[in-house]
């Protein structure tokens, strides 16, 4: 992919009606439950820290989509992965850049390839290679998420947990700087 990707835009751009500028985009989803995620965390000597632990089968998923080149991040809170949900976020996207041609970057999850929704006309989508999700770099942003704002934390409601999911996830999209440097990848920077 990371050859071939100059390559595959091109493809990809000629399949568009109209004009307007190209947006190149990688989405993902990600699972946030009430599973508390205890790590190491420094304290004074001689005291020992105490960390609250649950168990609770909630889950809620952030859906994701960054722009690598200027550290844009749009991102949704729905209740599933699905043909549904994927189809709410597409057409989401697709109004927030309604003046540009938006390469939308996805793995190959089933409900990426759902027959249940119609690609809005300034969207497509062109799929990663299997088994490859070191590929994508919203895949770093999960993970700079949870390093910095869920570990050690016990949420006593699913909609604590929305709640902190979605302040983290604006303070996310309002540094695209931070996205930048998380995200502008030279061999994704280089294929425009």
């Amino acid at each position: 992919m990371e050859k071939k990707l100059p390559e595959k835009l091109a493809e990809v751009v000629q399949g568009f009606e109209g004009t307007g500028p190209i947006r190149l985009m990688f989405q993902d989803e990600a699972r946030f439950g009430r599973i508390a995620d205890t790590r190491r965390c420094w304290c004074p000597k001689p005291f020992r820290p105490l960390v609250q632990a649950m168990i609770t089968q909630d889950y809620t998923y952030a859906y994701a989509a960054v722009s690598p080149l200027d550290g844009r991040l749009d991102s949704l809170i729905l209740p599933h992965v699905n043909g549904a949900c994927m189809h709410l976020f597409l057409e989401e996207i697709a109004s927030r850049y309604s003046r540009e041609r938006i390469v939308l970057v996805v793995d190959g999850a089933g409900w990426h390839k759902s027959e249940q929704f119609q690609l809005p006309p300034n969207l497509r989508l062109l799929f990663l290679p299997p088994y490859a999700p070191e590929l994508n770099p919203v895949e770093h942003l999960w993970d700079e998420l949870r390093e910095k704002s869920f570990h050690n934390r016990v949420f006593d409601s699913l909609n604590a947990l929305e709640d902190h999911l979605e302040h983290t996830l604006r303070d996310l999209e309002n540094d695209p700087a931070r996205v930048y440097s998380i995200t502008a990848w030279s061999w994704i920077v280089n294929a425009l």
